[in-house]
C-alpha cells in the first residue's frame, strides 16, 4: 500500500508542473518491469500465435525481454504532461514529447523512472532541409531499356549474381515467409504495377507508421519503394523480385526531414511491433552514424554491436528467432569514417555491402571491422546500377547504395530459409557464408564475399550415397550442428573413415572400430566452423556426406 500511495502522489505532483522551454523529444528509460499485468505464462496476451510458434520451432524461452512496458508506468509519464510515443519492452523505456523541461523534472522524480535523455530538438530539426539516407545513393532513370529474353527482365543481374535461379526453378518464392521493412516512405507502393501482384492477392499485410501518429506510409520518400521492390516485385517478362511470393508488412522509423536519435528508437518499436506479429525477416535499409545535432554523432567506440540503441534491438530481435538483415552503409569512400554504420555492427546482424554486376566492390560501400574487432561486412549483392521501381506512371530507375543491396540479399535468404525453415537463423548465416566466394579468405571490404545461393541448397541435401550403399554406413545428428552430436556408424567388417574440408585438405583418416566411434565424435566436435566431407569407405559399400559445424 506504501507504493502505491507513494506512485499517487507522484501522479498528483506530475499533474501540476508548470510549463517551461525545453527541447521536445526524449528517451525514459524505466528501472524495472514490476508489477506488470502481463506474464511470461500469458504470452498470447501480447504476442501472436505465429510468434510464439518461432520461438517454440527455434528452442527460444519467452522471458522478461518479451514482457511489455509496464501500462501503469505509461500512464503515470503521461500523467506529468508527456506525450506518449512509442514504448519499448525490448528496452524498457519509452520515447516522449515534453514541451517544458518542468515535465522532465517531474518523469526524472517518479520512482521507477532511471534517466532522460533528450533525442530529438524540435528547433534545431526546423532548420535541417530534407536529406538523404546515405550520400552516395543515386538514381538516374533507365528509360525505355530492353526486357531480357526471360521472367526477371530488368532484375535479372542482381538475382543471377546470387545464383538464385535455381531456388525459384525448385518452386522457393517466399511463399509463406513474412518479411517485415523498415524505412522512411513507399511512395506509390499502392499503386504501382510492380506491387500489384502483392496487393491483389492478400500479401501486403500491413502498414504503421512510426514517425507520424496515425500516417500514411504511402507518401514522403520513395527509398522504401525501390527497396521493396527488389525483393517483392512480381511483373514476369518485365521485372521479378528475389522474393515474389513472400508477404511483407511495411513500417516507416526514418523521417526524412532530419536526422537524429529518436529514429533509431523508432526502429526498436517498429522491430518489437513486427516481432509479435510474427515476420521471419526484417530488412533495413538504414544506417546511423551522424545526427544533425552532432552531440549525438556516433564514433567508432560505438560500433561493437552492443553500444547504438538500434543495434541493440537488433540482436535482441534476431536472439527472437528472426533474421536481422541490414545495409552495410555507403561511407566506404570515406577518409574520416569508412565504416559500417548502427546497427551493422550487430554480431548477429547479417550485414550487406554492395558490388557492380561485375562483383567487384562498390567504392562507397562501408567497410569494417567493427570496433571489436569483428568481419564485416558478412556478404555481398549488387547494389551498383541496380534497376529499381519508382514512383509515378509505372517507371524503373537504375540506382545505387547498400539500401538496395540489402534487400537483393533480404529476398534471396528468405527463399533459402524457407527451404530450410527447420534450420536456425545462426545455421543460415553461416551455410550462407559457407558458400561465399571469399569464405577462405574473408576480409573487411568483402566480407566473406558474393554467396552461391544454388550451392548452399546443395549443401543441406546431407545424404550423397552411391548407387550400390543399401544401408546408411554413417548418421550424424543433428545436422549442421553448434557442438554436441550423436554418431552411428555401420561397423560391419573393416572400416576406413576420411574427413576433409572444404578446399579438399585431408583432415582425418583412420581405419575405426567400435571403441574409437567415441574418439572419432570427439574429433568432429571439436572442428572449427565449416563445411565438411566425410567418407566412411566399406569392404563393400562406400557413402560420402556432408557435416556442417556452425
Amino acid at each position: 500500500m506504501k507504493k502505491l500511495f507513494t506512485l499517487l502522489m507522484m501522479l498528483g505532483l506530475c499533474i501540476s508542473v508548470s510549463a517551461q522551454i525545453a527541447p521536445d523529444k526524449y528517451w525514459i528509460q524505466f528501472t524495472d518491469k514490476n508489477n506488470s499485468p502481463y506474464s511470461v505464462d500469458r504470452p498470447e496476451e501480447f504476442l501472436s500465435e505465429r510468434s510464439i510458434q518461432r520461438r517454440v520451432d527455434y528452442g527460444i524461452a519467452i522471458d522478461s525481454y518479451d514482457i511489455p512496458v509496464n501500462p501503469s508506468y505509461l500512464q503515470a509519464v503521461a500523467n506529468c504532461g508527456a506525450e506518449i510515443l512509442h514504448p519499448s519492452k525490448w528496452l524498457n523505456g519509452v520515447t516522449v514529447i515534453a514541451s517544458s523541461s518542468s515535465v522532465i523534472d517531474a518523469i526524472e522524480a517518479l520512482p521507477f523512472v532511471q534517466t532522460t535523455r533528450t533525442i530529438e530538438n524540435d528547433e534545431l530539426k526546423q532548420m535541417i532541409k530534407e536529406k538523404t539516407y546515405f550520400s552516395n545513393e543515386t538514381l538516374k532513370a533507365v528509360g525505355a531499356k530492353s526486357v531480357q529474353d526471360n521472367d526477371y527482365g530488368m532484375a535479372l543481374p542482381q538475382i543471377e549474381q546470387l545464383n538464385g535461379v535455381v531456388l525459384h526453378e525448385r518452386g522457393y518464392l517466399g511463399q509463406g515467409m513474412w518479411v517485415g521493412i523498415c524505412d522512411g516512405g513507399y511512395l506509390d507502393v499502392d499503386g504501382h504495377e510492380v506491387f500489384a501482384d502483392m496487393r491483389d492477392n492478400g500479401r501486403l499485410l500491413g502498414t504503421r507508421d512510426y514517425v507520424y501518429k496515425n500516417g500514411i506510409v504511402y507518401t514522403d520518400s520513395s527509398h522504401g519503394t525501390s527497396c521493396l521492390s527488389l525483393m517483392a516485385g512480381n511483373v514476369p517478362g518485365k521485372y521479378v523480385g528475389t522474393a515474389p511470393l513472400a508477404s511483407y508488412f511495411l513500417c516507416r522509423t526514418e523521417d526524412v526531414n532530419s536526422e537524429s536519435l529518436l529514429e533509431e528508437y523508432n526502429w526498436v518499436s517498429a522491430a518489437e511491433f513486427l516481432d509479435s506479429l510474427g515476420v521471419d525477416v526484417i530488412s533495413t535499409s538504414l544506417g546511423y552514424i551522424t545526427f544533425d545535432n552532432s552531440q549525438f554523432d556516433h564514433v567508432y567506440e560505438d560500433a561493437d554491436g552492443a553500444t547504438c540503441a538500434i543495434t541493440i534491438g537488433s540482436e535482441i530481435a534476431c536472439s527472437r528467432g528472426i533474421m536481422c538483415v541490414t545495409s552495410a552503409g555507403n561511407e566506404g569512400g570515406s577518409d574520416t569514417y569508412p565504416y559500417i554504420s548502427a546497427p551493422a555492427d550487430g554480431e548477429n546482424v547479417f550485414t550487406i555491402g554492395a558490388v557492380g554486376a561485375n562483383g567487384n566492390r562498390a567504392y562507397f560501400s562501408s567497410i569494417g571491422p567493427t570496433y571489436d574487432g569483428r568481419i564485416k561486412p558478412d556478404v555481398m549483392a549488387h547494389g551498383y546500377g541496380v534497376t529499381v521501381a519508382s514512383p509515378g506512371y509505372d517507371s524503373y530507375y537504375e540506382g545505387s547504395g547498400t539500401s538496395f543491396s540489402c534487400p537483393v540479399l533480404a529476398g534471396m535468404l528468405t527463399c533459402f530459409w524457407q527451404a530450410n525453415k527447420h534450420l536456425k537463423p545462426e545455421v543460415i548465416r553461416e551455410v550462407l557464408r559457407l558458400h561465399s566466394d571469399r569464405y577462405s579468405n574473408p576480409d573487411n571490404e568483402y566480407g566473406y564475399g558474393i554467396t552461391d545461393f544454388a550451392a548452399a541448397l546443395e549443401s543441406l541435401s546431407i545424404e550423397e550415397n552411391d548407387d550400390f550403399v543399401i544401408k546408411s554406413l554413417i548418421s550424424i545428428f543433428p545436422n549442421p550442428s553448434d557442438g554436441e552430436i550423436n554418431v552411428e556408424l555401420d561397423l560391419e567388417g573393416k572400416t576406413m573413415v576420411k574427413v576433409y574440408n572444404q578446399i579438399g585438405k585431408l583432415l582425418y583418416n583412420n581405419e575405426i572400430d567400435d571403441y574409437k566411434v567415441a574418439e572419432f565424435t570427439s574429433f568432429l566436435t571439436g572442428l572449427n566452423e565449416g563445411l565438411y566431407l566425410i567418407n566412411v569407405i566399406g569392404e563393400e559399400k562406400n557413402q560420402t556426406i556432408k557435416y556442417i559445424k556452425y
